[in-house]
């Protein structure tokens, strides 16, 4: 692996806990103001980039395991930033104490992105 692989991973490493201390602190925030109403989906916001996201590229930054293709980290990343997204509005939504047929759309289409990122992977090693 190069190098420029493994800045590319610590570049995502930063990136996503950056999003996942913005998703905390955010949910943190929302509630204080929700005059103590709570939603598991705002509370957890903050895992989805954090587990999904910077814990994976650290290991791969740390193993030095190299990525076939820069599709299928875009469609990773794009699936983590689906499901986060989702989460908040979910979690906007049990706050406000409504709900929106909408809300099952962010599921549905991160475990789209996320089969997308298992078959650029599969294509990626039979092309190598």
């Amino acid at each position: 692996m190069s190098t420029s692989d493994n800045k590319k991973y610590q570049v995502q490493v930063v990136i996503h806990l950056s999003v996942a201390i913005f998703c905390a602190l955010f949910g943190v925030i929302y509630e204080k103001f929700s005059h103590n109403i709570y939603s598991y989906y705002m509370i957890y916001a903050f895992a989805v980039p954090l587990v999904c996201g910077a814990f994976p590229y650290a290991i791969l930054a740390l193993r030095g395991t190299r990525v076939p293709n820069e599709r299928a980290i875009r469609f990773w990343n794009s699936a983590i930033a689906t499901f986060t997204v989702g989460s908040v509005f979910r979690g906007v939504l049990d706050l406000y104490g409504s709900t929106n047929k909408l809300s099952v759309v962010y599921p549905i289409a991160g475990a789209v992105l996320v089969v997308l990122t298992i078959v650029s992977l599969i294509r990626g090693r039979k092309r190598d």
